[in-house]
């Protein structure tokens, strides 16, 4: 396949969970990236430089930061992490990354939020990413929003901790029967890529995404029917994991425990037929050979 034109996606936090996911989907189909990251010397961004990306520091906070790395780019990955600026440094960033992409004429900008949608949760960094997708309706920019739920990465990768997190107390203050919304973060990469390859079918569009429905308690089972064994779960008291990860994720599950959300795959699944559910994506966990497609 030959490169887009020469078209340059600028992705923000490429060296982030996400940002990392579509840096490297995005440089496989074959497009010329340009990896934003706050620390161009470090082993991430010399890892995606070595795949082909051209990393460039910008810090989000600094708005001619920001103009020389959108200079001439076709399009804009855009995420931030309150875990890094904090809840208003977060809504501060999504939104001066939207307005800069306007002034220099960016093409197409997809935004990744979180969540159901929904207003009023006390989420924090549900509500963060609705101001900031709020405020990017009110440009004119070409803009593509997508609402990734529960990342299937929660349950094995070591920053989320998830003995303590997600087979201790997200069942114990969600409910271990309660639906969730999962999507791999390859699978968002996919879909984003798909938006900068066909923008007709994406621009104006904001889509839930979320590829398989299952509770914990079925999550759980799975994992022991595909490995042979349990999941490793650590009985972490709440006011102990809050200490050191915030109150974010704990008022998350609370709130899934106390409200229903009607969780639906049919908008992710007729974008990418592909994308995995949790029991593929655990026997690919166990048994990986090479990229999943």
């Amino acid at each position: 396949m030959a490169q887009h034109d020469a078209r340059i996606i600028a992705v923000v936090g490429a060296t982030g969970l996400q940002g990392g996911a579509v840096t490297r989907r995005l440089l496989q189909d074959h497009w010329p990236v340009r990896a934003l990251t706050r620390n161009p010397d470090g082993e991430k961004a010399r890892a995606i430089a070595e795949l082909g990306a051209q990393v460039v520091k910008a810090d989000l906070s600094d708005p001619v930061s920001l103009e020389r790395a959108f200079d001439g780019v076709h399009g804009v990955f855009s995420v931030q992490n309150h875990h890094l600026s904090g809840y208003e440094g977060e809504v501060q960033q999504g939104k001066q990354v939207a307005e800069v992409a306007k002034r220099v004429g960016v093409s197409q900008l997809v935004y990744s939020g979180a969540g159901p949608g929904v207003k009023g949760s006390g989420v924090g960094s549900w509500e963060t990413k609705l101001e900031v997708a709020a405020y990017l309706r009110t440009l004119d920019l070409p803009v593509t929003i997508l609402h990734p739920t529960a990342f299937m990465e929660l349950m094995t990768e070591p920053k989320f901790f998830p003995p303590a997190s997600v087979w201790h107390l997200m069942p114990k203050l969600m409910g271990s029967d309660r639906p969730v919304g999962w999507l791999t973060v390859e699978d968002l990469a996919v879909i984003t890529a798909k938006a900068f390859g066909d923008p007709d079918r994406f621009i104006g569009r904001e889509v839930m995404l979320a590829s398989d429905v299952q509770s914990i308690a079925a999550c759980r089972a799975i994992w022991r029917e595909v490995t042979g064994r349990p999941p490793r779960r650590f009985p972490m008291p709440r006011w102990l994991f809050e200490r050191f990860a915030g109150t974010d994720e704990t008022t998350m599950w609370r709130w899934l425990g106390a409200n229903k959300v009607d969780f639906d795959t049919g908008p992710t699944l007729a974008i990418h037929p592909a994308a995995l559910t949790v029991r593929e994506w655990v026997e690919w966990k166990k048994a990986p050979v090479g990229p999943r497609r």
